[in-house]
């Protein structure tokens, strides 16, 4: 006899409906939802290793890449972030990281736990790195790994990523990028840009839910990988084990989340038939439009001028405005989900999201006019429909229509 009583059985779960415009996750598309719901097959399914094919390249084309070794690790963002640390890291081996928020600074400590001998360079938040600091941090601290996030998902900051590559490679040492909050948002040229591996996650401008981490890694990091002298730190994440599942040979490795390989299968597919240029160009969009709609009503940015992510927008908060307050009303009112700062940005900012199928005129304009809403009943003295107005001046002017 079972030693527990027996729970009242809880109501199916229905959850409320929300309009995501945080730093992720992002609003699907209706699509994405129906491929969720599509039935399960086997992870060694014949029909499923066709649809892995199909994925991996869906996300050659989102990385601009040929690299063969270019997979779905089944885990969040920050799985793959982990994947790419622990399998170019052996124990004492030098790595250098551009910490400018908090996911440069979470992977200082995924290399430390992956015992790598640990150099930094800082930029304040919301400010992007030059390459010559790199070429005289590298200089100073010779490394095996340079890591540098693209877009910064605390900040708000779009890292240039051009010409480091080649400083990276005449240093001798391999270039990692996050890419969590850029892939498919804003231009990545894994190839073009000789990048040697690349992280990133399904549930910010994939407009996938969270669960699979895309990553690619290009040759030279596959002979890294291949030349270790020890076995990778975490089993699960081995990507010399990962590959042959996602390979000819299909070697059994963990059962794959099914659902969510249906869903990011689907998510690819739009990107493709959307085209990467008119993606990045519909998010700079909507980006330039919400950014002017908050400086038409006064509400300044906290990121530098120049190196602003379209789709993630860190708005400051009004002096004696209250940062929950605002963000409570807007998801009790409205049903929108905006973020709050961290770090040294907590209770200062606002991280607003237009990412992936978020990434539409009508979700600026909604956003902007509930904004107004809140800031006026709090007492702030704020031009009725000025944030609109800007907004749609600029929608209007490419001839995307406001709705949209």
């Amino acid at each position: 006899m079972p030693t527990k009583s027996r729970p009242a059985p809880p109501a199916p779960f229905e959850p409320p409906a929300r309009v995501l415009l945080g730093p992720g996750p992002s609003d699907v598309h209706p699509r994405v939802r129906e491929a969720m719901a599509k039935p399960l097959i086997g992870h060694l399914d014949p029909v499923f290793v066709g649809l892995m094919d199909e994925t991996q390249e869906l996300l050659r084309y989102a990385f601009q890449t040929e690299n063969k070794l270019t997979l779905a690790v089944s885990g969040t963002g920050s799985a793959g972030m982990e994947t790419i640390v622990v399998n170019l890291i052996e124990p004492g081996d030098p790595m250098l990281v551009c910490v400018n928020g908090i996911f440069g600074a979470r992977m200082v400590d995924v290399a430390e736990r992956a015992r790598a001998q640990v150099t930094t360079i800082e930029r304040p938040y919301g400010e992007t790195f030059d390459p010559d600091e790199i070429r005289r941090a590298l200089k100073a601290h010779p490394a095996k790994v340079v890591g540098i996030v693209q877009a910064e998902t605390s900040t708000g900051a779009w890292q240039p990523l051009e010409e480091i590559a080649e400083i990276v490679h005449e240093a001798g040492a391999l270039l990692a990028v996050d890419a969590v909050t850029s892939l498919a948002g804003v231009p990545l040229e894994v190839d073009a840009w000789e990048i040697d591996a690349v992280y990133s996650g399904t549930q910010k401008c994939l407009s996938c839910p969270p669960g699979l981490a895309p990553v690619t890694l290009g040759a030279r990091a596959v002979e890294t990988l291949a030349a270790r002298k020890t076995k990778v730190q975490s089993w699960y994440l081995d990507l010399s084990m990962i590959m042959r599942y996602w390979g000819s040979d299909r070697f059994y490795h963990h059962t794959a989340p099914i659902s969510m390989n249906y869903a990011l299968r689907e998510a690819l597919a739009l990107v493709a038939k959307e085209g990467l240029e008119a993606r990045h160009a519909r998010h700079a969009l909507c980006g330039q439009a919400l950014q002017a709609g908050l400086a038409a009503i006064g509400i300044g940015l906290a990121t530098r001028a120049g190196n602003r992510l379209p789709q993630l927008t860190c708005a400051l908060i009004p002096d004696g405005v209250d940062d929950l307050a605002v963000r409570k009303r807007l998801l009790a009112d409205w049903g929108i989900e905006v973020g709050g700062g961290l770090g040294p940005w907590k209770g200062k900012v606002w991280r607003i999201g237009l990412m992936g199928h978020g990434a539409r005129a009508s979700n600026v304009t909604l956003f902007l006019s509930a904004l107004e809403t809140c800031l006026r009943d709090l007492g702030v003295d704020v031009p009725v429909d000025a944030s609109v107005k800007a907004a749609s001046a600029v929608l209007e002017q490419t001839g995307q229509p406001v709705s949209v």
